[in-house]
This record gives C-alpha cells, structure tokens and sequence, in this order.
C-alpha cells in the first residue's frame, strides 16, 4: 500500500468517525427539532455511503451480502430517527449515542485495548459478551432454554463486576448483552442489574426479560441511568404468550411497556419463533402493533432451539418454514426499515457465526450463573469456569484462548474461506456433526443435565443432523444465486408447511 493511499484511506477514515460523531452527539438537540432531524439524518446517510471506512474484509464479501448490510443499515439509521422523534429521557439519548452508536458501532470501542489484544493474540478481541448473572425467574415457562427457576446459582456481584471491567479494558467492549434466568431478579451483595449499570456508565447493557418485574419505579430508573436497554419477551398474541409463560403474562407486558414509554425508555422486543408461532410473530398486524403502537424500536428473534428444559426437535420452525422466515424478514426490514433482527437467518448481517469470540472481530462468548464459559448461549458446552481462572489470577484472555473455542474459529474461518452458506451458519444447529467431533475431541463439561441428556441422545444428534442437511439442501440455491450472483429473490416463492 502506499504513503498516498495510506493518507487518503486515513483521512477518510477521519471524516466517517467526525461526521458520525457530530450526529449521535447532537442527539438531545436534534430530538426537539423535526427539520434538523431530516437534515442531519440526510448527512449521516451520506457520510455512511459515500465515507464509508475501508475494510479489508469488505473487498472480500458476497455481493448479496454487501446489500443487505446496507440495507440492514438504512434500516438501522431509519430507527435512530425514530428514537430522536420520539420522547426519551435525556440521559437516554445521550448514552444511546455516546455509548452504543458512537463507542460501540464508530470507535468499535476502546481502540487502545483492542490494539492491544490483537498485538498479543494477532486478532481482534470479542467485540461483546452475553453474561447471565443468575438462573433465577419469577417465571417458569415452557422450554426454557435455561431452565430457569427460583435457585440459588448466580455469580457472586465481585465476579460479575470483574468480568464487565475486564469485558472492557481487556477487549474494549462498550456492549453487554444481560440474558438469565430474569436479569432484574438477580441480587449479590445487595445489588442487581441496575448497579452494575450504574457502576459501568461508560457501557450500554441490553437485557432480555419477561418484563413482569418492571414497575414504575423501576422504569424511572433505567431513564435516569440511560444506558440499559430491555428487550422483553413475546411469543405472539395473549393466548400463545400466556400458554408458554402463564396466565397474565401478556397483559403485564403490556403495562411494563406504558412504563417504560411514559419514562422515556428505549426498549425492544424478542421474539422466540417455533413451529406454532412462525407466521404470527411476523404478521403485518403484529409487527404493526408492537412497533407502531406500543413503541418497540427494535426486535431480536430466537429460532426455538432445542437445548434446556423439556427439549424437543418438534418446535423448531421447519425447513420451510425457516426459508419462509428469510424472506419475509427481510421483507420487514426492506419496506418498513425496521431493526428486526433473526439471529440465524441473518448470518449476512454478521457475516456468519459469532460464537466463541470469532477470530475476525464482531464474535462473542457466553458466561451463565455458575461460570461456565461457553461459545454461544446456544451450544451449552463449557471447557473452562472464570471462577476457576479468576481463583488462579487469570483473566477473561485465558478463557479466549482455550482449545475449544480457538478450534471453533477455526472452523468459522475455513467455512468462510470456502464461501460456506451464511443462511444456514449455526454450528449447532446446521453443523452438527462438526459441533459433536469437536466435543469429542475436547471433552467439554454440559452445563446442565439437559445439555449432558442431550450429548448421550442418539436421536437428537440425528435429528439435528438431519434437520441441517434438508435446511442446507432448501438454503443452499438461494445462498449461489442470491448471495454469490447478487440475483432479486422477489421471485423466490417457499412454502410455509
């Protein structure tokens, strides 16, 4: 490369960073005023297309993949004029910029431990980590992928302070993903979810939650603090949300999320998608309703996945089904500009597989309330504890590094290498047979007995691996002449059975 191109790439790199900077720092101003919105919002679009930073691994990508992380994009700048038009609380808006749009997704966190890290292991760090600090719900629904009930487990409030700190000066992380067990009834030590929000201003926490603990006071907090973010569960209309999650459920949420509107808080949705609820979670009504009227600005959705309490294979969306789920996803995304994102069908967006802290950066890892250390809160097998490193004065980097993980960035790396199908990109789920020679290979511990009931099913490992081949078989012509060729699907027409 040269001098000259080296400057201009910086100087570009430059422009992107301050113009990206000026919008999310003008957040509070800009919420007040409709035609400043639209003009600094035209600018921000501008400065992303034609500023965009260079990226090695952009030459690289699909051309189908280039548009739909753009498409992804407009979508995503499409929610932030809806966060500015809508009434937040001021300490809201400011850490949604500061700390979400410009620390996490501009900077890509804190740059110097990131440099860091990657003179040291020759690779970017996890740019997050998903931490269940406790295992206990005051709910106990059905299929819960943790089994989460009244218990004891949690992480001791020192162990989950030291990991968030670390998460941050070791990595550079600036976004925490909160899961459980239900995160606002974790306590140690006299403090909870809320404290370590406090205690870490300078990180932005989203928490998956059922939202029945969410009271007026609690609302009022979580604007006063401004950078936590709920993201409460849904599996569809009242009847099928009260028949997973008990009688009442649905009618809570409801009054938690007038809550959370009258506070000012930014919050969002997450959908589990099965066999049952498919077609309903993404109706037009029910996305009208969530997003429209009751104020969601974003959505997450789980394919069910067959792991914790009373798993079963029969609620995964089918083959089918899931395809179906593809497109008109991303139907949702294209005409409404809707953050909705599916953590398995789009694998485009991220550019495949995170788990085990992916080695080219945007990867993540899974701590739960015993310690176990996992790739994915969706592969429930951990070979090593951070009380365990933390007791012999280890560090997260010593979690990273173990075998286990570094063999599945391996494979991340060789799938990607060979131009492997992002739409199926699951390593439990789509490649089973890889995820079970890995476990053999590495013995690691189940982190529950559903976990080691799992690893000694026979027909579960078939049934997965069935599953995987038919949804490779369906996914794969879409994959060559969608992603490779960049060819319209509005032709592609999949059943829903």
């Amino acid at each position: 490369m040269t001098t000259n191109h080296f400057k201009k790439r910086t100087l570009k790199n430059t422009a992107f960073d301050w113009g990206l900077e000026c919008v999310v720092r003008s957040a509070p101003l800009l919420s007040k005023s409709a035609r400043l919105r639209r003009g600094v919002l035209q600018t921000g679009k501008y400065i992303a297309t034609r500023l965009r930073p260079a990226d090695p691994l952009l030459s690289s990508l699909p051309p189908g993949v280039l548009t739909d992380q753009a498409e992804f994009g407009q979508a995503f700048m499409q929610t932030f004029d809806r966060i500015l038009a809508r009434r937040l609380s001021e300490a809201t808006l400011r850490k949604l910029s500061g700390n979400l749009i410009h620390g996490a997704l501009v900077q890509g966190g804190e740059r110097s431990a990131i440099t860091r890290f990657s003179k040291q292991f020759g690779m970017n760090p996890p740019s997050t980590l998903t931490i269940s600090p406790g295992k206990t719900c005051n709910l106990q629904c059905t299929g819960c992928y943790a089994s989460a009930e009244p218990t004891a487990e949690k992480l001791d409030w020192s162990t989950f302070d030291q990991i968030i700190t670390e998460a941050k000066t070791l990595w550079g992380v600036r976004f925490l993903v909160i899961s459980g067990g239900e995160p606002l009834a974790y306590r140690s030590e006299g403090k909870g979810l809320l404290d370590a929000a406090e205690k870490h201003p300078d990180v932005f926490f989203t928490f998956y939650t059922n939202g029945t603990l969410i009271d007026e006071k609690t609302a009022q907090r979580m604007a006063a603090l401004g950078n936590v973010t709920p993201a409460i569960s849904v599996e569809g209309w009242r009847e099928r949300t009260d028949e997973r999650r008990g009688a009442g459920v649905f009618d809570k949420i409801l009054a938690a999320m007038e809550r959370l509107r009258r506070a000012g808080v930014f919050f969002g949705i997450s959908l589990t998608a099965t066999r049952n609820n498919a077609e309903e979670i993404l109706s037009d009504k029910f996305i009208d309703y969530f997003f429209e009227q009751q104020g969601a600005f974003y959505g997450w959705i789980f394919q069910y996945m067959p792991i914790g309490r009373s798993y079963t294979l029969d609620l995964m969306p089918t083959p089918e089904q899931r395809l179906w789920m593809w497109k008109r996803s991303w139907e949702i995304v294209r005409s409404r500009k809707i953050f909705l994102a599916d953590f398995w069908n789009h694998g485009t967006v991220s550019n495949g597989c995170i788990a085990a802290g992916r080695a080219r950066g945007g990867g993540y890892m899974y701590i739960d309330w015993n310690g176990h250390v996992s790739p994915c809160v969706f592969v429930p097998y951990s070979p090593v504890n951070v009380n365990d490193i933390y007791a012999k004065g280890g560090t997260l980097n010593d979690t990273w590094t173990n075998p286990f993980f570094a063999d599945i960035r391996g494979w991340q790396e060789s799938y990607t290498q060979s131009k492997g199908n992002w739409l199926a990109p699951c390593l439990n789920r789509d490649h089973h047979g890889v995820l079970s020679r890995l476990i053999a290979k590495h013995e690691p511990d189940p982190i529950d007995e559903n976990a080691h009931m799992a690893l000694l099913d026979p027909d579960y490992e078939h049934g997965l691996e069935h599953y995987g081949k038919l949804y490779g078989n369906l996914s794969e012509p879409v994959w060559r002449n969608h992603y490779l060729q960049d060819r319209p699907q509005e032709g592609l027409h999949v059943s829903r059975s």
